[in-house]
């Protein structure tokens, strides 16, 4: 039987952190400058990024997927930059959880300005040292 999970515990509270945190990872709005240590104290050294566009698929670990995005993120190509959860459910049993996020990210690409929507699909694992981020999945719509 799985347990009941108070969508106000401690658990969901700390994952809700992590999944914002996340979020916040790219924010470059108001020119500021992301703190990309952030994303090593929020995922685990071995996570698993993937990109679904279509039937293919960009597969990263933690490292191959910061390196172009802090670019981007610093370089002018992606200014005002920002995403953030619209929608999420979760689920924790004992030290795993999974959510589903629908998100929207919106900024200025090249000099292109765009808004769009999709869906993240995270998982966590409960640590000694806490909650973190073991994998992640996500396509545009």
């Amino acid at each position: 039987m799985d347990p009941i999970i108070n969508i106000h515990s401690a658990d969901k509270i700390d994952i809700n952190s992590l999944t914002t945190q996340f979020f916040k990872l790219f924010d470059n709005t108001d020119h500021k400058i992301p703190d990309w240590t952030v994303a090593r104290k929020i995922c685990i050294p071995e996570i698993i990024i993937i990109k679904k566009t279509g039937l293919t698929e960009a597969i990263y670990n933690l490292e191959n997927f910061i390196k172009p995005r802090k670019t981007i993120l610093s370089d002018g190509t992606l200014t005002d930059f920002q995403e953030y959860e619209l929608h999420e459910e979760t689920v924790i049993i004992g030290h795993i959880a999974h959510r589903r996020s629908r998100y929207q990210k919106s900024g200025n690409l090249s000099g292109k300005s765009f808004v769009e929507t999709g869906t993240k699909l995270f998982q966590f694992i409960k640590t000694k040292n806490g909650w973190k981020i073991s994998s992640l999945v996500w396509e545009d719509d």
